[in-house]
């Protein structure tokens, strides 16, 4: 909740300051008798478009969770995000729109004192205001309030580029306003399309990153009885809401209760320490010098060696069917699981002639 009332807070700023320079250039184009800095004024009242929907979205998203929706409500950030992502684009397709044009009919352009005065202060405000937006986005990891940012940021640079070909058109006489407003227009609706893939990535299922899938290793290892940690999956269903699965492996020996214990410990240090709604399965592994640990050791060093497999573990040996199983995670260079099912069991049945073989191939999916 305090992280949403950090971006609400944040996103409040990006309306009054937005209301502030409405109010300031409304003043200004009154008492100066100019329409077109009164309707930019209104235009300004436009720009908290991408603050409210913020606002907005992020009150949905911490709507707590119900029968309908058992994980809460936490991905409508994202799809805030990818709204005003398309609003950036939209302003960047316009811009280009109205550039392409100014190319094949350049007009010259004309300042007065006033309209150079409200240009100046609105390029400040929004530069200041886009990168305060911008960075709270990045340290409150919301990709709405980033994008929010980078819309006041491309309004301050729209602006800027025009005041800056204006100048050049005044001094030399030479009329850059279609060239440069064209390549603005392209860098706006490419930021904006860039900007899609985060929230869009999230929602289809993105691969958390390799620091997190560390830190989970290293947090399940360090618990005594565990050997091996495989299968981690993590899903994300909003920036606080983290729901994942993984295996351990532990001593044959353990009983029932001694497992529950240790998986008990586990599932609330997940939770406390990382957030994560943790679900663990277990792997029986041999740890001594019994005949079984040596097979299940010389199986899967085997199976290791093979061409294309990167992860062997879930060794299991069905005595009264002299059936061995494992799991083998094989690389992204293997097109057909059940191809290479066939083709481990009947290597490992090579190497082994006295057992039959199951594989079951599974994916790295973090």
């Amino acid at each position: 909740m305090e992280r949403n009332q950090r971006i609400i807070r944040v996103s409040i700023v990006g309306i009054v300051a937005n209301v502030f320079l409405a109010a300031f250039k409304a003043a200004v184009g009154l008492v100066a008798g100019s329409i077109a800095v009164v309707m930019d004024a209104v235009n300004n009242l436009s720009d908290a478009l991408s603050s409210v929907i913020t606002i907005v979205g992020t009150r949905l998203s911490a709507r707590p969770a119900d029968r309908e929706h058992p994980f809460g409500h936490g991905r409508v950030e994202y799809l805030t995000a990818i709204v005003i992502a398309l609003i950036v684009s939209a302003a960047g397709v316009t811009s280009l729109v109205e550039s392409v044009q100014k190319l094949f009919n350049p007009s010259r352009p004309s300042y007065s004192t006033v309209t150079l005065i409200v240009i100046i202060v609105a390029i400040a405000v929004k530069l200041i205001l886009g990168s305060y937006v911008k960075r709270e986005g990045k340290k409150l990891k919301s990709d709405a309030l980033i994008a929010s940012g980078a819309d006041a940021l491309f309004d301050a640079i729209v602006t800027l580029s025009t005041l800056v070909s204006a100048g050049i058109m005044l001094i030399w006489d030479v009329n850059l306003d279609g060239i440069i407003g064209t390549l603005i227009s392209l860098i706006i609706i490419k930021a904006g399309i860039e900007m899609l893939a985060s929230p869009i990535g999230e929602l289809l299922g993105s691969r958390i990153s390799p620091e997190l899938v560390t830190q989970i290793k290293e947090k399940a290892l360090s618990f005594d009885g565990v050997y091996g940690v495989y299968d981690i999956i993590v899903n994300n269903y909003g920036p606080n809401v983290l729901i994942g699965s993984l295996h351990i492996s532990v001593d044959e020996s353990m009983t029932a209760r001694q497992v529950h214990l240790l998986t008990r410990s586990m599932v609330e240090s997940f939770y406390a320490d990382m957030g994560i709604v943790m679900t663990i399965g277990i792997y029986a592994l041999y740890t001594d010098d019994s005949p079984e640990a040596k097979l299940q050791n010389a199986v899967l060093q085997a199976a290791n060696q093979y061409e294309g497999v990167v992860q062997t573990h879930a060794f299991y040996y069905y005595k009264d069917r002299n059936l061995i199983t494992i799991d083998i995670v094989p690389d992204d260079s293997i097109p057909d699981d059940r191809a290479f099912e066939k083709t481990m069991e009947t290597y490992l049945e090579q190497q082994f002639p006295q057992y039959r073989f199951s594989i079951v191939v599974d994916h790295n999916y973090s």
